[in-house]
């Protein structure tokens, strides 16, 4: 079993990814994107692989408007070492990955132009993972799309626009239930129909169940019938609702106590599980910790020294409920562990928590900064009591000072970025 997360690499140097307006988009500057944009790519892997992560989903926009007549190049050629070199990581490390085109990738519009866009897409997204040399149990995931006041006709024309498909998309493609017009029995029909494995995605299938009295193991089971051996693992999506939001939307992280309830509940290791969240990698580790057989007390450790300005900050009662915690090295109480953690992160911060925390990581600087460095920062924490900047003012000084230092542990923290 693998346990990944989608696109973006949170709290991780140089692994963001560019992009341009239409209006701005020339063979220079799409050149410029491109290049940067694999090289943020390859730190990601990098990055999954020093976390023991297998399974990631490639962002669609890797390659600016690389569907569109505006980008004109031959960017698969153009960028063939670089593919090269990220697909042989990719495969030395037994990563898996993904795309995901959005919403707009409509295969069963009625209109022929939004349906040939939707083509064009795929054999972009199919390009990439080509590019990569990653073999077809890297998939591209599509929902079925509108329904359009005919259900039945929307289907039949999903069905007819597929047969049109590249056999190189086609190897490839997986198909998802969604949250208001296909459910998963919907999309199991359809596949065993066409020979498509099918993703069953929790939340979707919550706001837009099929039959109530069926549970969510039933249908991950009558998933994995459409996944043949060629395709690797079955995969699954799996995500918790944001309480404050409209249903659907992505909790800000996971919580572990539930996770790990659902993880028991599936009895099977031969699975892939994607989460869908907002933090992204953070949860991916959260997550892989949570179920891991190697309960060593150093993974939390190493965790705490990510987390701990950011509790601090948070709340300093937790901050040190979280140090008893770890007291105990033959102990592993990563469920509460991280449940400590998603308390502290939810409480407001109050100016004379960050002030603590801002000096306690000023202390790693105070004794080989410049006089001028001292002064500036000393400025902000006072400027930042009167009401006059706010905090991330304060952190921008420190973060940079970590930087200039290379002051790794601090780098790697996470109080830069919450």
């Amino acid at each position: 079993m693998s346990i990944g997360y989608a696109c973006l690499t949170i709290g991780v140097l140089n692994t963001n990814l560019k992009s341009c307006n239409a209006k701005n988009v020339c063979d220079e500057k799409l050149l410029d994107i491109i290049e940067h944009n694999l090289k943020s790519l390859e730190n990601m892997i990098a990055y999954n692989i020093k976390n023991s992560i297998h399974l990631f989903r490639i962002s669609s926009d890797l390659i600016s408007f690389g569907s569109s007549p505006l980008n004109k190049l031959h960017w698969w050629d153009i960028f063939s070492n670089e593919f090269s070199k990220i697909g042989r990581k990719i495969r030395e490390n037994n990563i898996r990955v993904s795309m995901h085109p959005g919403q707009y990738t409509v295969l069963n519009s009625p209109n022929k132009d939004v349906a040939n866009r939707a083509v064009e897409d795929l054999n972009y997204h199919s390009k990439v993972l080509d590019s990569l040399g990653v073999n077809v149990e890297n998939k591209i995931v599509l929902h079925i799309g509108g329904v359009y006041n005919d259900k039945k006709q929307a289907i039949n024309r999903f069905i007819s626009n597929y047969g049109n498909l590249d056999d190189r998309v086609k190897r490839r493609l997986v198909i998802e239930n969604d949250d208001k017009s296909y459910n998963i029995n919907d999309v199991i029909e359809i596949g065993t129909k066409l020979g498509i494995p099918v993703i069953f995605d929790n939340l979707h299938n919550e706001i837009n169940p099929c039959n109530e009295d069926k549970s969510e193991l039933y249908w991950i089971n009558e998933s994995k019938n459409t996944w043949k051996d060629k395709d690797g693992y079955q995969k699954i999506h799996y995500s918790q609702q944001d309480i404050s939001k409209k249903p659907g939307s992505h909790s800000n992280t996971i919580a572990v106590d539930r996770f790990v309830n659902f993880y028991g509940s599936l009895e099977r290791e031969d699975i892939d599980i994607m989460l869908e969240v907002k933090d992204k990698n953070l949860s991916a580790v959260k997550c892989i910790n949570s179920i891991t057989k190697d309960k060593r007390i150093s993974k939390l450790e190493n965790e705490w020294s990510k987390y701990k300005y950011t509790v601090l900050e948070s709340s300093p009662k937790v901050y040190l409920e979280i140090r008893n915690l770890l007291k105990d090295k033959k102990s592993y109480p990563v469920v509460q562990f991280y449940n400590y953690i998603d308390e502290a992160v939810k409480e407001e911060v109050i100016p004379g928590n960050s002030i603590n925390a801002a000096l306690h990581v000023w202390g790693y600087f105070k004794n080989i900064v410049d006089s001028r460095e001292k002064e500036g920062f000393l400025r902000s924490i006072d400027k930042y009591k009167k009401g006059e900047v706010s905090i991330n003012v304060v952190k921008n000084k420190l973060w940079k000072m970590a930087v200039k230092y290379d002051e790794r542990y601090l780098k790697d923290s996470y109080y830069f970025i919450f």
